[in-house]
């Protein structure tokens, strides 16, 4: 890292990736799941696949926003740099949600590197200017939360909070 990031700004940096992917989860265990409405609406491409996946729900993009927009603003941040935040997240993880089912991959399937990456970079790039990150700095932001979420999921699996591992 540069001497321009302060390992402050690394760690708010991990925790609004960490809080604008981990709340639509956290939603999905703690929500009744009859509020589990699919962004998609259960719409089917010419392929006979999902667009999106029932996984893919209105109650986890507004729990990553309401979530990332708070958190931001504990973190002088901001509500704007929360919501876009949340929105690059949310735009990253549908996504390679939409290039998974294209692929014929089930929902909930991990695709290795594939999963992090969009959901991670997105957000980053949106509020790149606003965090006060360089190129280099979102480069490791990304690298590390894939790190964080390939041994974060098996865990997740495990207590029974994820699916599939």
């Amino acid at each position: 890292m540069n001497a321009d990031l302060s390992i402050t700004t690394f760690i708010k940096g991990l925790t609004l990736l960490l809080t604008a992917n981990g709340a639509p989860v956290l939603a999905g265990v703690f929500a009744d799941a009859r509020t589990a409405k699919p962004i998609d609406g259960g719409f089917r491409l010419s392929d006979g696949r999902p667009l999106f996946g029932a996984a893919k729900t209105w109650r986890g993009l507004f729990a990553a926003l309401v979530a990332t927009s708070f958190v931001a603003y504990l973190l002088n941040y901001g509500l704007l740099t929360g919501i876009l935040f949340a929105v690059g997240a949310m735009a990253g993880d549908l996504l390679s949600s939409f290039c998974k089912r294209r692929l014929g991959r089930a929902e909930g399937s991990h695709l290795r590197g594939f999963d992090t990456a969009p959901e991670s970079l997105l957000p980053l790039l949106m509020v790149k200017s606003r965090l006060g990150v360089g190129w280099l700095e979102i480069a490791i932001l990304v690298g590390v939360f894939y790190v964080i979420e390939e041994w974060l999921s098996p865990v997740l699996y495990k207590w029974r909070l994820r699916k599939q591992p």
